[in-house]
């Protein structure tokens, strides 16, 4: 959120004793379009959105801003968990299809400006080997419900073509991704809400929910039904060992004079990632800049958060490092570093949690693909709370639940481990211009559930 606090909106803290129809807890991109949702489908409801922090504090202010078509989670495990198999699986990608272009008719209805644009994303290949799992990667994508038209591949040339990065082999164009900013579409969506006549409360850390009562620090809430949209801050109330947060650390350069992009030749708004072990996720801004993120510093022992998002030096480094590699020459200055956490199960599988006994739902772990995620997890806890059957009621997401992360200090050694060896794994192929992956790579994919 970095250049944006002065046009922040604020919101009052709770204090007291409330009863309401829904409480939503966690004022993120999950709870806001929860909230949305339920007013549009109940204008009458007593709605209240409970913030620890501020609006957009976690993941949903501090995100590459993506608005893609890529699932919450590995498709092959979810057809596999699934009665409905291969075809759950692909019903679930199609929605996600349907979510970008859902979000963007919102906004546009809504008046939102968040600096959208759908002109989908380019992911680069550095190496031979690196292209080949790129062909992997879109043999799934045809696998699990996207089409060719959705997803293909492109030579060195026709990259270049679109983003001059000198050691481009080839790559993939995904069309349903669109660039926005993070923190507007979060205060749109906000704002949007208040003028519905939803209340949203910052600074305002819900500490316990037993049954219908939600406790803060100044008060308590009685709840007819409570959402729990904490994402990566979901520990204390879901459990410790439930997802964990992975950091997600991001540089933004000062604005490039018009010289630089005629060389680098991102003429338009299309996202931007590479087929690293490591990658990166990269947007051109509405004001001239670029954006690069990465996992940097992945996980802190006993699942810290990190606070206000500082990110050391070494992060910075690194991703300007990687920014500097794709387009040799150009003087890049960073302006502003952030990093935020993102929730990740112990599969990489999010899902929506709906019980109705006790009046209390969640949508959680995202793992990284969470703007259009969190849009379908919000819409979907809305209609499973209030017994609306649609399409999306009946996804594979919708249910299931993850294993349980290991017990400290294992968890920190194992994902730790993880990326150590997709980080060795990407010097050794980069090195050498490996034409195959390297097996520690695949043992690392295999060992974390991320091969499909």
């Amino acid at each position: 959120m970095a250049g944006l606090e002065n046009k922040r909106p604020a919101y009052p803290h709770f204090a007291g004793d409330q009863s309401v129809d829904l409480a939503v807890v966690g004022g993120g991109y999950t709870g806001l379009w929860a909230a949305y949702f339920a007013k549009k489908l109940e204008p009458s409801l007593k709605i209240a959105v409970f913030e620890a922090e501020q609006i957009g504090y976690g993941a949903s202010g501090r995100n590459g801003g993506w608005l893609s078509a890529m699932p919450a989670g590995n498709r092959a495990r979810f057809a596999r968990a699934s009665r409905g198999g291969i075809e759950a699986s692909r019903a679930l990608q199609q929605e996600f299809v349907a979510g970008v272009d859902a979000v963007l008719e919102i906004l546009r209805a809504e008046g939102i400006d968040a600096d959208q644009h759908k002109s989908g994303a380019l992911v680069a290949a550095h190496t031979e080997a690196g292209l080949g799992r790129l062909v992997a990667r879109r043999d799934a994508d045809w696998k699990y419900g996207l089409t060719e038209d959705d997803v293909y591949l492109i030579g060195r040339e026709d990259f270049q073509k679109e983003i001059n990065i000198s050691t481009v082999h080839g790559g993939l164009v995904y069309k349903h991704c669109a660039r926005l900013s993070p923190a507007k579409l979060v205060y749109g969506l906000a704002e949007t809400l208040t003028s519905m006549g939803v209340s949203i409360y910052e600074g305002s850390r819900v500490g316990s929910i037993d049954g219908n009562t939600l406790t803060l620090e100044s008060g308590r809430v009685a709840a007819a039904k409570t959402f729990i949209c904490t994402e990566g801050y979901s520990g204390p109330l879901l459990g410790s060992r439930s997802l964990i947060p992975i950091n997600s650390s991001m540089i933004v350069t000062t604005p490039l004079p018009e010289e630089a992009w005629q060389q680098i030749g991102w003429n338009g708004p299309q996202c931007l990632s590479d087929s690293a072990h490591t990658f990166i996720y990269s947007q051109r801004t509405a004001d001239g800049r670029i954006a690069i993120g990465g996992r940097g510093k992945p996980y802190r022992y006993g699942s810290g958060t990190g606070g206000t998002g500082s990110t050391p030096q070494s992060t910075v480094d690194l991703l300007s490092t990687k920014l500097r590699s794709f387009f040799p020459g150009i003087d890049f200055d960073v302006d502003h570093a952030w990093s935020g956490v993102l929730g990740v199960t112990r599969d990489w599988n999010g899902g929506v949690q709906w019980d109705h006994a006790s009046g209390v739902g969640s949508s959680t772990g995202y793992a990284g693909h969470g703007v259009t995620a969190a849009y379908l997890g919000g819409r979907t806890l809305v209609e499973l709370a209030f017994e609306q059957k649609t399409e999306r009621t009946s996804l594979p997401w919708v249910g299931y639940r993850a294993p349980k992360w290991e017990p400290e200090p294992i968890r920190w050694l194992g994902v730790h481990s993880m990326y150590s060896l997709f980080g060795f794994a990407d010097r050794w192929e980069e090195r050498r211009n490996s034409t195959k992956t390297s097996l520690l790579a695949k043992f690392g994919s295999r060992l974390a559930g991320l091969h499909e």
